[in-house]
């Protein structure tokens, strides 16, 4: 006999759970007790919706299911956050919720709120387990959810009674992963389409990638010599270096960039879903007809000719279709090499930053030492805000898994993901860009890191103000500052209280030594970086915004 809590934590050692975040609850005691006796570390936040991305971030650098655990009401709201932020990037993550008893359902009892009513837009799937005896059933169905098809999280909630209720049960067993593979006959079609096309375009996203596939791809590209771009926040597809890299199709695209999507006689769409951002708000490809050959490939056949309908459909999550191009001859001169090589060209000259800007903290020669004096392997963790442009912009990212960041711009994201990040690699440097409002959205978690000796490096871009809105604001409502002014803290002293190191740099040369001294001191650390105002663009100032207004 086994109670529903220890039912609980086997099914998750079953699915080779390592880890879990979470905020504890009386809701659901009998689970934390369970973990007492399990080798599964248990991270413990300051807010379920830090906790929330941390597992956001752990299915997103992994594959496999993030896990949270949190309390009823109040803390599973708190955590919706981290569940829209896995729905909209298809993150793999289950978030378990301590729920009301059985017995007193529908009376709108303490903390009392039906999940399935009020998550269904952020999750694939949510499941109340009213009988400890499925517990096995549910966990191992919620990793299967989770991470077949387009991945995403889960919800199961947890009945406080339940939890404590002793049962015969049988024993958990992993969940079965299920692939989708192209068919032979749809990579000979997409063989032909591809040798008669002029001016091809590739562009990857979305998830379920590896290492090598993301190896494997850049094989390819190099024999048909294609030039291949990243979709919003996916950089780490590709390296940023290669010849055949043309830049990343996200907010702000290249014009160059946008100009030779449009003009392609081939767009080839892998693993994405080009969605608003990076379709420049479906505006870049014409909906529901591509003016070009238009190919899809995605694991989920829903999606597919769900916006775009493609001329090619191929149902397969990108590293099977991958693997399914080792074998295609590739043509001795490709008509497009050239113009592959204009557009990583035309690339190269937009990710160079500028070298000067307004006030005494240029973040152009910042982005130059970060890019020489940082590992290739380093994790880059981001939440929201204009201060993010420049690490997607110029940062040129080389390695898989270098990058983590919300596609949904969810502000808040960066600091809780880097913890995760640095937990999960902790060999690894782990960045965290975060400006000044975002940070304070989950600036609480920086005790996480603390606590748990995570020593990652926050690059904290203070402009005193949301810059973003503010951007905003003065294009749409000129000289009429209404709701975007801030008033921080003192950051480096709040990197020291909760017991960390902090720098502050109001002059551009004192950065570098700023992150040496950072890295040095092995604790988590705030860079403050003083950032003018009127630098809310690498482009435009707010000035220039205003008076174009």
């Amino acid at each position: 006999m086994k109670t529903g809590g220890q039912l609980i934590v086997e099914a998750l050692k079953a699915n080779g759970v390592k880890r879990v975040s979470c905020v504890p609850g009386e809701s659901y005691l009998a689970v934390l007790d369970a973990l007492h006796d399990s080798d599964i570390d248990v991270l413990v936040c300051r807010q379920e919706g830090g906790a929330a991305m941390m597992a956001d971030c752990w299915g997103r650098l992994t594959g496999e299911p993030g896990i949270c655990m949190v309390t009823r009401g109040p803390g599973a709201t708190n955590a919706s956050a981290g569940l829209h932020v896995a729905k909209q990037d298809s993150v793999p993550m289950i978030l378990f919720v301590g729920q009301i008893g059985r017995d007193m359902k529908e009376r709108e009892a303490f903390q009392e709120v039906e999940y399935r009513r009020a998550f269904t837009e952020f999750a694939k799937w949510v499941g109340e387990i009213d009988d400890a005896r499925r517990i096995p059933e549910f966990v191992t169905r919620a990793f299967a959810v989770a991470t077949s098809g387009r991945p995403g999280p889960v919800v199961l909630t947890l009945p406080e009674d339940m939890l404590v209720e002793e049962v015969e049960a049988v024993a958990a067993k992993p969940y079965t992963p299920v692939e989708s593979h192209p068919g032979a006959s749809q990579i000979a079609t997409f063989a032909s389409v591809l040798s008669k096309a002029k001016r091809p375009m590739f562009i990857l996203g979305g998830t379920r990638w590896s290492e090598q596939a993301v190896a494997d791809f850049q094989t390819f590209a190099e024999k048909f010599k294609v030039p291949v771009g990243c979709s919003f926040r996916r950089q780490m597809l590709f390296d940023h270096t290669h010849p055949n890299y043309a830049g990343d199709v996200g907010i702000g695209i290249n014009p160059a960039l946008s100009k030779e999507i449009k003009e392609s006689d081939l767009l080839v769409l892998l693993g994405g879903r080009l969605s608003e951002m990076p379709s420049s708000g479906y505006t870049l490809v014409d909906i529901p007809y591509p003016a070009q050959a238009f190919v899809h490939v995605y694991p989920d056949p829903e999606e597919l000719g769900r916006v775009y309908r493609p001329d090619l459909a191929i149902c397969a999550a990108p590293a099977e279709f991958v693997a399914a191009l080792k074998d295609l001859p590739a043509p001795k001169k490709p008509v497009w090499a050239e113009r592959t090589a204009d557009m990583h060209a035309a690339y190269a000259k937009w990710s160079t930053p500028p070298k000067t800007g307004p006030g005494d903290v240029q973040m152009g020669p910042i982005m130059d030492w970060i890019e020489v004096n940082t590992p290739k392997n380093a994790i880059f963790t981001n939440g929201a805000g204009n201060y993010a442009t420049w690490l997607h912009r110029f940062h040129r990212f080389q390695r898989f898994n270098t990058q983590a960041a919300p596609t949904s711009g969810s502000m808040g994201y960066g600091l809780p993901a880097a913890v995760a990040a640095k937990q999960l690699f902790p060999q690894r440097e782990v960045v965290c860009f975060a400006g000044d409002g975002c940070f304070l959205m989950h600036g609480q978690e920086f005790i996480t890191a603390v606590r748990y000796e995570l020593p990652i490096i926050t690059v904290l871009v203070n402009n005193g103000i949301y810059g973003t809105i503010r951007m905003h604001q003065e294009r749409e409502y000129p000289g009429r500052v209404s709701g975007t002014d801030l008033m921080n803290p003192d950051f480096v002293a709040y990197a020291q209280a909760f017991g960390g190191h902090g720098e502050l740099v109001e002059k551009t040369e004192d950065f570098g030594p700023a992150y040496e001294r950072a890295r040095a001191s092995g604790k988590p650390a705030i860079i403050e970086v003083r950032l003018d105002p009127e630098a809310i663009t690498p482009a435009k100032t707010l000035t220039q915004i205003r008076d174009k207004a």
